[in-house]
């Protein structure tokens, strides 16, 4: 089965799943056209298969196409944009 991702707006994160199951998510604040990602976590059991830098990529793909702007207050997230520089004009 492939892993899903899915923006759970009223958790304000998007989440991946891996053959059902939650395996990590992204967690965001928004405000003003703005998300700011402050965490972004993978289960113990689901660590090491890149599902942390496929969430991301989705949050910052669907950020972007919903035109809001972002804060890569995560550490992971923060790496991710600068090891990405197509993702750079995303940053407020």
């Amino acid at each position: 089965m492939a892993n899903r991702i899915e923006h759970n707006a009223d958790q304000n994160r998007f989440e991946i799943y891996v053959d059902g199951a939650l395996a990590g998510y992204a967690e965001y604040i928004e405000s003003n056209g703005v998300r700011d990602f402050g965490h972004t976590v993978t289960d113990p059991d689901f660590r090491g298969r890149g599902l942390a830098g496929q969430v991301v990529k989705a949050a910052l793909d669907t950020s972007r196409e919903q035109g809001f702007k972002i804060v890569p207050s995560c550490s992971y997230v923060a790496k991710y944009v600068e090891s990405h520089p197509d993702y750079a004009d995303l940053v407020a």
